[in-house]
């Protein structure tokens, strides 16, 4: 009997050892799976902190540094530069007197801070542009540069020195009114430009210095003399009629 049950008994406990290692070993398979997951998902999530980190970080840093740059950057563009004053531009005036040494007058009207100057003697004539500029007077020739007036606009009139074809003269030219003044006129005569030009200044004994010249193209002519009463009525040149100007009139348009 014994002998018949020794197989079945070692059989037996075969088997249930046989399924014991195989409960074992189903039993032992998702723990491994388990615990080879639990690293990889350690690591992904440290992986993932240091990554949210690594992105974060420069953004919070960057931020109030460009934050920072962009508000004086704004700063510094809505705050312009102070911008130098100008000078004072003198808006109306004239000025007329005689020349030390050489006898002939000289007359300066000015008009917004542009400035017109006649010389004359009655023979040598020169016209003059330019600007004033904080009572400085700074003219030169409308024929030869070389020629200038400069001079000093203070206590109400005109001081310093007209040069004229290589002669320098000082003068001293006080302000006046009209009909006292600087006019010019401009005309075609004979088919040749006209100009003329003139000054007028008034005499302490009564009445007016006047003096003036005239060309038709390079040709001297001998220049009429203005109606001190009305300087601006019209004149009588060679047969044609000329309406001489006074300085509101041409200073703008000889710039």
């Amino acid at each position: 009997m014994s002998s018949r049950l020794g197989p079945v008994i070692t059989l037996t406990a075969g088997a249930v050892l046989a399924l014991g290692l195989g409960a074992a070993s189903i039993a032992a398979a998702p723990a491994a799976k388990d615990s080879a997951a639990a690293p990889a998902a350690k690591e992904s999530a440290a992986t993932g902190t240091r990554t949210d980190t690594t992105a974060n970080t420069p953004t919070a840093e960057a931020s109030p540094s460009g934050n920072a740059e962009s508000a004086e950057e704004s700063t510094a563009s809505a705050s312009p530069s102070p911008t130098p004053t100008e000078p004072k531009k003198i808006e109306k005036a004239d000025y007329g007197g005689r020349v030390k040494g050489n006898g002939a007058l000289i007359a300066i009207s000015i008009r917004n801070g542009k400035a017109v100057g006649y010389f004359c003697d009655g023979r040598i004539e020169a016209w003059f542009t330019g600007a004033e500029s904080a009572g400085e007077l700074r003219l030169k020739s409308v024929a030869d540069p070389r020629s200038t007036v400069k001079a000093e606009l203070d206590g109400g009139r005109a001081e310093g020195t007209v040069t004229v074809a290589g002669k320098r003269w000082s003068f001293k030219a006080p302000a006046v009114t009209k009909p006292s003044g600087l006019y010019r006129a401009t005309a075609i005569v004979r088919g040749a430009k006209f100009r003329a030009g003139w000054i007028l200044v008034r005499n302490p004994n009564g009445g007016y210095y006047q003096v003036g010249a005239a060309f038709a193209g390079e040709e001297q002519l001998d220049v009429p003399q203005l109606d001190a009463a009305r300087p601006t009525a019209p004149i009588t040149v060679e047969g044609t009629t000329v309406y001489p100007k006074d300085a509101d009139s041409f200073v703008e348009e000889m710039q």
